[in-house]
């Protein structure tokens, strides 16, 4: 009962004591943890520590890029392209610590969009590069 209370205490100090926008649920990061999953090229299931012997799986969208989608692509040409930056993210981020950076809360709920670094290497950047993404927002895929 005593070390609840000694808990809660300290919770509620961090709590007050936190910026207003984390209070509000704002996080900017850096955040390190583990890739749980590759969604797609621009979406990534990762494992987070965010508390002692806390962690937390959150789908993150990488911020600034657009990947082709998998999942309900337009044509047969964004279906390839979706397929090859999804694997090209598999091995970008295969057994790597990954960095969250410039977190921010996504239009859905449960998702994040923040910028991903594995080994250093920003993998928004790398899909670019490989012209795999686009930067900004909507690329044409079909044309």
């Amino acid at each position: 009962m005593m070390r609840k209370g000694l808990f809660l205490g300290a919770l509620l100090v961090a709590l007050v004591s936190a910026p207003a926008e984390a209070r509000a649920g704002g996080f900017d990061g850096p955040a390190t943890g583990s890739v749980e999953r590759v969604i797609d090229g621009d979406t990534v299931k990762v494992r987070v520590g965010v508390w002692i012997d806390q962690e937390l799986i959150v789908s993150v969208r990488v911020a600034g890029i657009d990947a082709p989608e998998l999942f309900r692509p337009k044509c047969e040409a964004e279906r390839r392209r979706a397929r090859a930056a999804k694997a090209f993210a598999e091995a970008f981020l295969a057994d790597a610590d990954v960095t969250l950076a410039d977190i921010k809360r996504g239009k859905y709920a449960g998702r994040v969009v923040a910028r991903i670094a594995a080994g250093g290497q920003d993998l928004g950047a790398a899909l670019v590069a490989e012209g795999l993404a686009v930067e900004g927002a909507r690329g044409a895929w079909c044309s």
